[in-house]
């Protein structure tokens, strides 16, 4: 085990990024959020959303309070709405479950929505002070370089030996460490090209010593993603309204707005790419089961018009396929009696929670279709 709280603490000192907006507070929910937005997403996309979350929502019970489309939208092109629907979940548990704050020990706060062990020992080292290890994958990329770790990081015996190593290399001064390991982990210790010249544990890091710090961590050999696929329909009516429908609160997109959209043959959204016919193919049979798919569950008299080039959208477990399909609609229409179905005026459409591809779309449409 190599000692290297020292060595990071005294960098950071000088190299930290001080000014990251949740590292100007001690308070345990703005240490939380900034700790959400952050599971899989990089910094520089994460400060405005912050940013813009806070003002919107300044605390555990607005943030509880609010109205899930606003927590959505608030979201919408963050990714991983998952988060944000137990962004809330967990606000409302700690208002409701713990009096307004969060809870001030691990084993409580792990029982949140959304918190992890590591999202919680961050929160409580930071706002709390307690000596609690973190090991997000800045983290986990330092220890396994320096102590040359072999394993696939991502098997459980290797979780469970790099908390342990985590946890015996933390220093009371949990708040600083932490945030020295994680910026160490994204500045300089990277995962492509680490900057070995540059970095306070060179001479006592083993994988640098062995030569094998751009081979660690190990890669593990990953099945191609599969691809699914999907139309999205564009509707306009008399008014030069859109319909958007909204997504059920679990699954792909859980809870936001989007395009109606329909598998290839007029089913359920998204499926699984044939691997011998072109499923996003524009063909009259085609046109005419997604003509009669749509017409059917929404209630409308379509006149499907264009069919856009093909796009793609990458998922973390697959890559979707799809193509924009535009149509007109006459007469009135009434949204469905649910409430998923509802008309928008285009600039009120991208004030909604929406998924990255269908903002991206709306805002491609300059006026008409």
């Amino acid at each position: 085990m190599i000692p290297i709280a020292e060595a990071l603490l005294d960098w950071y000192a000088c190299h930290g990024r001080h000014d990251l907006p949740w590292r100007q507070s001690r308070d345990p929910y703005h240490l939380w959020l900034a700790e959400i937005m952050l599971q899989q997403t990089q910094v520089e996309s994460a400060r405005p959303y912050y940013a813009r979350f806070l003002q919107a929502l300044p605390s555990w019970q607005a943030l509880a309070a609010a109205a899930q489309d606003q927590v959505l939208a608030l979201w919408s092109g963050l990714g991983y709405y998952a988060r944000a629907r137990n962004a809330q979940r967990a606000a409302q548990e700690v208002v409701t479950r713990f009096g307004g704050h969060f809870p001030n020990t691990l084993e409580a706060a792990v029982t949140l929505p959304g918190v992890g062990r590591s999202t919680a020992a961050a929160v409580l080292a930071s706002a709390f002070g307690h000596r609690q290890a973190i090991l997000d994958a800045n983290a986990r990329r330092v220890l396994i370089r320096s102590h040359a770790i072999d394993a696939d990081p991502k098997a459980a015996a290797t979780q469970q030996w790099l908390w342990t190593l985590a946890s015996a290399l933390t220093p009371e001064d949990a708040h600083g460490y932490n945030q020295a390991i994680q910026d160490l982990g994204a500045m300089i210790c990277t995962p492509r090209q680490p900057r070995c010249e540059a970095c306070p544990l060179v001479d006592r890091c083993l994988a640098h010593a062995q030569g094998r710090s751009h081979a660690l961590p190990a890669i593990v050999n990953k099945a191609p993603k599969p691809q699914r696929c999907a139309f999205f329909l564009l509707v306009v009516d008399t008014e030069g309204q859109i319909l958007l429908e909204k997504r059920p609160d679990s699954g792909i997109w859980g809870g936001l707005w989007c395009l109606p959209q329909a598998a290839p043959d007029g089913g359920a959204f998204p499926v699984l790419c044939s691997g011998t016919l072109h499923p996003l193919e524009d063909t009259p049979a085609v046109r005419q089961s997604l003509q009669a798919a749509w017409s059917r569950r929404l209630g409308l008299n379509l006149q499907l018009r264009a069919l856009e080039e093909e796009q793609q959208h990458v998922f973390t477990h697959f890559q979707l396929r799809f193509r924009c399909v535009h149509a007109r609609v006459w007469g009135s229409a009434v949204a469905d009696s649910a409430a998923t179905l509802r008309w928008y005026r285009p600039a009120d459409a991208l004030a909604q929670g929406l998924p990255t591809p269908i903002r991206r779309i709306l805002r491609e449409r300059s006026g008409g279709c």
